[in-house]
């Protein structure tokens, strides 16, 4: 379905971006990492890019959120542009990952310098975007410390440069920018000998050029046509072009660091032209730092004489710092002397960890296998527990970031880990918390559950005494067999595939869909609960909401035990998991 277009770059427009470059670095997040060996052969640019962009996204929709409940400073007519992108800004920096992910996350804070230097503006035109865009490139490059040709800086320059010769409104400008990304990421291989050995284009570079695809559809409506697979195929495609032109913070020097094995797949260069790989640096470290510039710059000069691709972001007394080093301490220990670093982060490009090495007392032992499951509510998180899943709890409205996804898999302290998102716009959020799991030696599996009664059927078939194949393959043709259902009331007047509903509808989806539109809860669900066992069934499980009406369990089940006789029905209480009622029939 097309986007609807956005006519000026405001805090809707903002918000819209933040959401589409999300789904799209989902889309193609395996494929980047597929192809990422410049400045670390470590596949994850495509991961740490879907991060960062998470984060940005949430800090943009909390920001909506803080309007719409009416808090301090709220406006009625919802946030402003200078509020949505510097809350985009921020959200990027803090939620940084990789080298890519930090350059991302100052290319996003040096739009928001534009888009929010006059507080009174409600939107930017074509002129405001082009600015933005200019800026974005110039200021990631000065980022840099040894700026290489080739890299997504290189695709950056591109964009702002085609810009700068648009002239019209922000689709305009826009699908200029991005055509000129598209151009320069083709030539990127032409550009750095990695690339060319490896036969693909920069990683980081073709990250960005999703972001700007994003933004095209942001104000068109329609997407540019998707870039053709990776890998060696990717170049020449690329350089051909479209069919259709048109298409085309509180720690210190204790701070808690945090330890992650990542093998290196190959030799490559590092961002200031030194090797990687064997003979190069052992650690990437990354931390926020709070400090000032004078600190900051006199850390830049440590850094640099310490390690390679050091890029350090962000501004007004916040800053994400990123370094590839041998001495990882020294590397944190010049961020205690400049400000107060936290969040600290090192992965080791070896197979050996540095950090375990030196004769401290082993972690405890990994169990072999764990299930991590996302559920709506605290009733399902105690059932779940009871089954011995490890649990991340979705309030309504707020559904887990992959950082939290990925704390979950590290707590459940398995070498083998089954991930039941039990939601299906968890997918993108979930297969890149599994990768980044993944690339710490946990073997992950990810079953797409897309309802809590699927993952609830898979559970009741899980093993851990199978094999980890056989296991997966058992639960996930459990919560394939499982259809799935759930009554809420609509919060506003909408278009459904059923027709048009009215605020306070009870509206009865299946399978995702709207099926059913009703005024009571009891009726529309029984009239869910026969569409479905139409198609035949042997269980029915019901799992209610606290806000559900008290007779309405009695109710079902009557209803199923005197129409359908060969059909067993369970209840379980959900507590506050959003929809009033969610079904499942096995």
């Amino acid at each position: 379905m097309a986007q609807v277009p956005q006519t000026f770059f405001d805090a809707l427009a903002v918000r819209t971006w933040c959401g589409l470059a999300l789904d799209a670095l989902g889309r193609a997040r395996e494929e980047i990492d597929a192809i990422n060996v410049y400045p670390v052969a470590d596949g994850d640019t495509g991961t740490n890019l879907y991060f960062t962009v998470e984060s940005a996204a949430a800090a943009v929709e909390a920001v909506f959120a803080g309007h719409a409940a009416g808090g301090p400073g709220a406006d009625a007519a919802g946030p402003s542009l200078a509020d949505a992108a510097r809350a985009m800004a921020h959200g990027a920096l803090i939620g940084a990952r990789g080298n890519s992910g930090t350059i991302l996350a100052q290319l996003l804070r040096g739009m928001a310098q534009v888009l929010a230097a006059d507080e009174a503006s409600a939107w930017a035109d074509g002129q405001g975007l082009r600015l933005a865009l200019r800026h974005a490139a110039d200021s990631a490059r000065q980022a840099v410390v040894h700026p290489v040709e080739g890299t997504v800086l290189t695709v950056a320059s591109a964009a702002a440069e085609a810009a700068d010769g648009a002239e019209g409104d922000c689709g305009t400008v826009a699908r200029a920018a991005y055509e000129g990304a598209r151009a320069a990421l083709a030539a990127t291989p032409g550009q750095l000998a990695a690339l060319e050995r490896a036969g693909v284009v920069d990683a980081g570079g073709r990250g960005l050029v999703a972001v700007l695809a994003a933004l095209v559809e942001t104000f068109t409506g329609e997407a540019p046509e998707p870039l053709p697979a990776a890998h060696g195929r990717l170049t020449a495609a690329l350089a051909t072009g479209p069919a259709d032109p048109s298409s085309v913070p509180a720690q210190s020097s204790h701070a808690r660091v945090q330890v992650v094995e990542v093998p290196v797949a190959a030799t490559t260069g590092c961002a200031d032209g030194a090797v990687t790989g064997e003979g190069g640096p052992a650690f990437e470290v990354i931390y926020l730092l709070e400090a000032g510039d004078s600190a900051v710059e006199r850390l830049r000069e440590r850094l640099d004489a310490l390690g390679e691709s050091l890029v350090v972001v962000g501004g007004d007394g916040l800053w994400n710092v990123h370094v590839h080093v041998d001495d990882a301490g020294a590397a944190v220990e010049a961020g205690v002397e400049a400000g107060r670093p936290y969040r600290i982060r090192i992965t080791h490009f070896g197979a050996g960890d540095a950090h375990t090495a030196r004769g401290e007392r082993p972690a405890p032992q990994r169990a072999q296998r764990a299930v991590v499951a996302v559920v709506p509510g605290e009733g399902l998180a105690g059932l779940y527990t009871e089954a011995g899943a490890t649990t991340v709890l979705a309030r309504p409205g707020e559904p887990p970031a992959g950082g939290e996804l990925v704390e979950a898999l590290r707590r459940a302290h398995a070498r083998e880990v089954v991930l039941l998102p039990n939601d299906g716009e968890l997918r993108h959020t979930a297969a890149a918390a599994a990768e980044q799991a993944r690339t710490e030696g946990i073997r992950v599996a990810l079953i797409p559950t897309r309802s809590a009664v699927q993952g609830i059927a898979a559970l009741a078939v899980h093993e851990p005494d199978r094999r980890f194949d056989e296991d997966v393959v058992a639960m996930t043709s459990a919560a394939g067999a499982t259809r799935h259902a759930e009554v809420t009331v609509a919060e506003r007047q909408a278009w459904t595939s059923a027709g048009i509903c009215q605020a306070g509808d009870v509206l009865g989806l299946i399978d995702g869909d709207v099926a059913v539109i009703g005024t009571d809860v009891a009726t529309t669900a029984r009239t869910v609960l026969d569409r479905m066992l139409a198609a035949g069934g042997e269980l029915v499980t019901l799992v209610l909401d606290d806000e559900a009406p008290d007779t309405l369990t009695d109710r079902l089940e009557s209803h199923v035990r005197e129409t359908y006789l060969a059909v067993d029905t369970v209840v379980y209480r959900g507590g506050r998991q959003g929809a009033l009622l969610l079904i499942g029939v096995e």
